[in-house]
């Protein structure tokens, strides 16, 4: 450990933080399990339904900078305590809302609580433990906070079923309460480190002047766009309409995506740590990655494009374990700048991860309703090969920007160059 606290203080409050990033990650992927029913609840389409659940990400994509801002200044446990009571009100709200615009503003509301939850915990992780286990130790922290997102695939398909899709908002709000006052009694009081609360300012412009710290940021935007478009919105109607396959079969399929994801997130971190090396386990893995939405995008041009179920299985398993390739960024941007602003370096190329999905989320269904021909079954709109290969060409596009994106990241060694660079 690198700081005064003690291990089992430290681990605790690690802990609510991670479970907080475990229900951020259930609302970041949800509308993709029950798109048809918010189709059908609020009478909308591709463009309006990938607005609902983008609106997620334009909340969190502004708050980045600003949360970076305030862990670096009002600590984890200040900003987890007031991200909680508004990720409560936000989702009970989107599960009660009786139409669109109620719905919106709920998920806005959640988007603002829980987009302080990622860059608390890197916080957290920064002040407590060596620099040297930072990669090793967030992908640990990933695999488990993914959990959410798995239980946002086919669980909550099973749950929807069950109770319906309102009645479990209803529930993960009350959670998202009680993980706040968990976060006020338990998460540790951090100090201000060696950021003097009046010069945040120059701390920031520092961050954002240093031309190293870009390359992550378009890596993420273009890597975990495409990512988090496709799987936390456009997977479950792809496959069922493309893939014949059943909601469930389909939400199978999107949690099978976010275990490989959440086992890259432990694995590549861990391996980056062990080679010394960033830039070149990025790069391997994020064109893997890339390789995968070719498959996806020839697909729609086959006959019936439908792919044997084995197949589609293997291939959500290996792009998710690909996708996690920039989960490095974190780390790298940390490298290159000073330690006392990982805040504010992290949560400058974190912004990224969610511009990304933010653009890219409507803009898909935006290009697909530009060809759809009007049918509609049981209230949810059906899309054809060609408005499916329309979507699936601009996430193959903003993939291939973010691997490019990832040549120009500068190879820390795994330890922090900044004073070297200052050099």
């Amino acid at each position: 450990m690198t700081s005064g606290f003690s291990r089992p203080a430290v681990m605790l409050g690690l802990g609510v933080a991670v479970a907080a990033y475990l229900l951020s990650f259930f609302h970041r992927v949800a509308p993709a399990a029950i798109s048809g029913d918010l189709q059908v609840s609020f009478a909308i389409g591709g463009a309006q339904l990938g607005t609902l659940a983008a609106t997620y990400f334009y909340v969190y994509t502004l708050m980045q900078i600003p949360t970076g801002v305030l862990a670096d200044t009002l600590g984890p446990r200040r900003i987890l305590w007031w991200g909680g009571l508004v990720a409560g009100v936000g989702a009970i709200l989107f599960g009660l809302a009786p139409g669109f615009e109620l719905a919106f503003i709920g998920r806005t509301l959640v988007g603002l609580g829980v987009s302080v939850t990622f860059i608390a915990m890197l916080k957290l992780l920064a002040l407590g433990f060596d620099e040297r286990r930072f990669a090793t130790l967030t992908g640990l922290c990933m695999l488990i906070g993914n959990l959410g997102s798995i239980l946002a695939g086919a669980p909550l398909a099973w749950a929807t079923q069950a109770a319906g899709w309102r009645q479990v908002f209803v529930v993960v709000g009350l959670l998202s309460f009680a993980l706040a006052f968990a976060s006020r009694a338990w998460v540790i009081e951090t100090p201000a480190g060696k950021v003097d609360r009046t010069a945040w300012l120059s701390g920031l412009v520092s961050v954002l002047k240093n031309r190293a710290t870009w390359p992550g940021f378009f890596a993420n935007a273009g890597l975990s766009g495409a990512f988090f478009t496709f799987a936390g919105l456009w997977a479950v109607p792809y496959l069922t309409q493309m893939h014949a396959m059943s909601r469930a079969t389909a939400s199978n399929h999107v949690s099978i995506y976010f275990l490989g994801f959440a086992i890259g997130s432990a694995l590549w971190g861990r391996v980056s740590d062990a080679l010394g090396r960033r830039k070149s386990v990025a790069l391997a893995v994020s064109g893997l990655h890339v390789l995968g939405w070719c498959v996806w995008l020839w697909a729609t041009w086959r006959a019936n494009g439908a792919l044997p179920l084995a197949a589609t299985y293997g291939l959500c398993a290996v792009m998710g374990l690909a996708t996690a390739g920039f989960t490095l960024s974190w780390a790298s941007a940390k490298e290159v700048n000073p330690p006392q602003l990982s805040g504010m370096a992290t949560s400058v190329v974190n912004v990224g991860i969610f511009l990304g999905p933010a653009i890219l989320q409507p803009t898909v269904g935006w290009l697909m309703e530009r060809t759809w021909d009007g049918r509609i079954e049981a209230g949810v709109r059906i899309y054809s090969g060609t408005d499916w290969r329309n979507g699936l060409t601009l996430l193959t596009a903003a993939a291939v920007a973010g691997w490019i994106a990832t040549l120009f990241v500068r190879e820390t060694g795994c330890r922090n160059i900044w004073k070297v660079e200052e050099k």
